[in-house]
């Protein structure tokens, strides 16, 4: 082995590192003229590099992480005027302070350490240790392993714990096989696996620590979306799923087109056309429609003597506007005037007109669309949405109006058909067609399922059932 050189003091070596890599940014613009294999080999070598950094990282944070610790004017955090080494860490290097804890707790686990009597003693993870000091696994890795093991020490047994250590180690840095270490998804869930078996017990979580955990937390409007993050208690995520499994629709598939078939030949149940949406979209167009249908049961409670109502407000000169907005209660940044517009379609209009001062100047009275006994007996003809392979009930669909309301269509069963808010929202874009014969729907699907542009009958509460009752025996045989 090649003797390694002295650099002396290491805070000069590490200058020295820190003016080479200064350098190195005059080649930040020759990256692009690599060559495919010199790309690759770069991307490795800069990791390797990196990895060697972070190292250097962990182990200063965790020095002056411990010497903070002193007592008295010995403490290093107290002479620089923080409250703790973690204060004055993030001081130093603009590091969060989930980003420090993280150094500091793995510099812990995997760095030397002196007994009572000043004797020093070997890391806690004497292999993670070392291929964290040699670059060869990122601490980001390290952390992942050495946090799981920290959680079930006093539980795992000693000996299946260091098998658990090196095991993860060698697939962390491929050491064992030759192969290519393995990707940070996959070592994490090694990681979780090795968790489960190490403390097979484990410690059964307390309930009302759990409930007092539960929440939901809106964030502002951002690019057109809400961020929503929160904790559900399992009862709610288990409602939810079984929600979303029953009406996420993942047959993809295309069905066979059809052929010969004329406007008379209804779509059937196994003609599943293709679902483009992620399975986070599904889940998101499930819960619309399921608080949606809340808002219309008459067991939801009401406010001001009402329905719980999504009030939207839009001028006459944005209603007709190509580019106009709308405000919706509760929402504080303006959103399409196409919002309106579908919003109107479903549910009660109440035309309010304000001169340029804000004065009400006219007040409309509330135009129901659709009422209640038109609903039940759109329902009951449709069955749910009609546009074919979608699985959406009844109760959780909204009143489309074939002719528009706003030009001139009718509010009669002979004008509306049964849509989810999915294909009610995209309507307009999807390419989907739409018209009533004689009272019945038919639909049309877009070109690239069927460049005819044929017709026919959409699915009915009938054919549903028909279905249904031709799948049981097949459920029946598995």
């Amino acid at each position: 082995m090649d003797e390694v050189p002295d650099f002396g003091d290491p805070l000069d070596a590490v200058s020295r590192v820190g003016l080479a890599c200064w350098d190195l940014r005059d080649q930040l613009g020759r990256i692009s003229g690599l060559s495919d294999a010199d790309a690759v080999d770069f991307a490795r070598v800069v990791e390797e590099c990196g990895r060697t950094l972070d190292a250097l990282r962990v182990r200063a944070a965790g020095e002056v992480a411990k010497r903070s610790l002193r007592p008295g004017d010995q403490n290093l955090a107290a002479q620089r005027g923080c409250r703790n080494g973690t204060e004055l860490i993030e001081r130093v290097t603009q590091a969060p302070t989930g980003e420090v804890l993280r150094r500091v707790r793995l510099d812990k686990r995997t760095s030397s350490r002196l007994s009572l009597t000043g004797e020093s003693l070997p890391p806690l993870l004497p292999e993670l240790a070392t291929a964290i000091d040699e670059g060869r696994v990122g601490t980001q890795a390290a952390s992942q392993i050495s946090d799981m093991l920290a959680g079930v020490e006093h539980r795992a047994d000693p000996e299946m714990a260091a098998l658990a250590e090196q095991a993860l180690v060698d697939l962390a840095t491929g050491s064992e096989t030759g192969a290519l270490p393995c990707t940070f998804a996959e070592l994490k869930v090694n990681v979780q696996t090795w968790g489960i078996l190490l403390d097979q017990d484990g410690t059964p979580p307390d309930p009302e620590r759990a409930a007092a955990r539960r929440g939901i937390t809106v964030g502002v409007l951002k690019d057109g979306v809400h961020r929503v993050d929160g904790y559900a208690t399992p009862e709610l995520i288990g409602v939810l799923q079984r929600l979303w499994d029953a009406h996420a629709n993942p047959a993809v598939r295309f069905g066979p087109l059809p052929g010969d078939k004329g406007p008379d030949e209804p779509w059937t149940g196994d003609e599943v056309i293709a679902d483009l949406r992620t399975p986070a979209q599904k889940r998101h167009d499930i819960l619309q429609a399921a608080l949606d249908a809340a808002t219309r049961s008459e067991q939801t409670p009401t406010l001001g003597g009402a329905a719980p109502t999504l009030l939207v407000h839009v001028a006459l000169e944005d209603l007709t506007a190509p580019n106009g907005t709308a405000a919706i209660e509760g929402v504080d940044v303006p959103v399409p005037a196409t919002v309106a517009h579908r919003i109107a379609c479903t549910g009660a209009v109440q035309k309010v007109v304000f001169d340029r001062n804000g004065r009400i100047v006219r007040l409309g009275t509330k135009e129901r669309l659709f009422n209640h006994h038109q609903r039940k007996a759109i329902a009951a003809r449709d069955g749910g949405c009609v546009i074919p392979g979608c699985t959406v009930p009844a109760a959780w669909c909204e009143v489309h109006h074939v002719e528009e309301h706003a030009s001139g269509g009718p509010t009669h069963t002979d004008n509306g058909v049964l849509l989810c808010w999915w294909h009610h929202h995209t309507i307009e874009t999807s390419g989907w067609g739409i018209r009533m014969n004689l009272g019945v729907p038919e639909i049309k699907a877009p070109p690239w399922i069927d460049p005819r542009g044929i017709y026919r009958k959409a699915p009915t509460a009938l054919t549903r059932r028909r279905a249904r009752r031709r799948s049981r025996p097949l459920a029946r045989q598995r």
